[in-house]
């Protein structure tokens, strides 16, 4: 059986109108477009759905029938419409703890304060697990704080981030000049393994330092933050996530005898993922444009 919108819409309008004729001018149909369609669905349900009485049409005990389930789907396909006219599918959305907790939540409030009709969905996780949930097409965009080496991804540079090592006020490295030797003493804080910060630390800091000690992995920034301030360990996050305290006090900034740690921020969606008007939108509020996405 293959029955069709059109068939329905046709049979309900014939209904309303009690002839082909009347069904035709509402439907923008010929006359014989509305009866082949009529005919076809009959045909399919091996019943008739109208008594013919003269030039009318009227409706019998299996066109009653009919009649309410195929409104309910025709007013469903309307919705589903009207759904995606104004582009308000529902966006997922999938980021690496420092961007879905410190940079994401600014971003899409204006981007809700905009289109307040278009759900968003957001999943916080590693870096490791957003580029999962973005392979396996759970969720449309992925924001990760490190580079993605899967070829079915594509990955785009978003933003420039500057990483920190930090500590409490009254840690001892604060009272000599800090070397790679003394970091490599001092008891460490990390992110666990899978975490963006974590694979560019590993990078960027650690690998200078062969045998520092390592005290704890964490995989929450703000228990790091306060395992730090109560004087467990030091520990390096993004400048984004320890402002607020570096300007308070209530953590310092460590001068390391090293450049800037710096690294990017990246967009990923697989290559196979058609790119909606709406997920352009919120690409606009992270000031990507589509077209960049589309060239990868």
């Amino acid at each position: 059986m293959h029955i069709t919108l059109r068939q329905l819409e046709v049979f309900c309008e014939v209904l309303k109108g009690g002839s082909t004729t009347q069904a035709s001018a509402v439907l923008a149909l010929s006359q014989s477009a509305v009866s082949a369609a009529l005919a076809d669905l009959e045909g399919q349900l091996h019943v008739l759905l109208f008594d013919r009485v003269g030039k009318r049409l009227v409706i019998n005990e299996h066109g009653r029938l009919l009649y309410p389930k195929a409104l309910a789907l025709l007013e469903q396909a309307g919705e589903i419409e009207q759904l995606f006219r104004h582009d308000s599918a529902a966006l997922r959305i999938a980021a690496s703890s420092t961007i879905g907790n410190y940079m994401l939540p600014e971003m899409m409030a204006r981007y809700r304060k905009e289109f307040p009709a278009t759900p968003l969905e957001l999943n916080v996780g590693n870096s490791q697990e957003v580029i999962v949930a973005v392979a396996d097409f759970r969720v449309d965009l992925g924001l990760i704080e490190g580079p993605c080496h899967r070829p079915e991804l594509v990955t785009h540079p978003w933003l420039d981030d500057e990483l920190v090592v930090f500590a409490a006020p009254d840690n001892p490295l604060l009272l000599h000049p800090i070397t790679l030797d003394a970091l490599a003493r001092a008891p460490w804080l990390l992110r666990e393994q899978g975490s963006g910060t974590r694979e560019v630390l590993d990078h960027l800091l650690l690998a200078k330092l062969p045998h520092f000690q390592l005290v704890m992995e964490l995989g929450n920034s703000e228990a790091i933050k306060h395992a730090v301030r109560y004087g467990i360990g030091i520990s390096c996050l993004s400048r984004r996530v320890v402002e607020e305290q570096l300007n308070s006090g209530v953590l310092v900034e460590l001068k390391i005898p090293l450049a800037p740690l710096r690294r990017t921020l990246y967009l990923i969606h697989h290559r196979q993922k058609h790119l909606s008007h709406a997920l352009q939108r919120f690409l606009n509020y992270c000031a990507v444009p589509l077209a960049d996405l589309e060239r990868q």
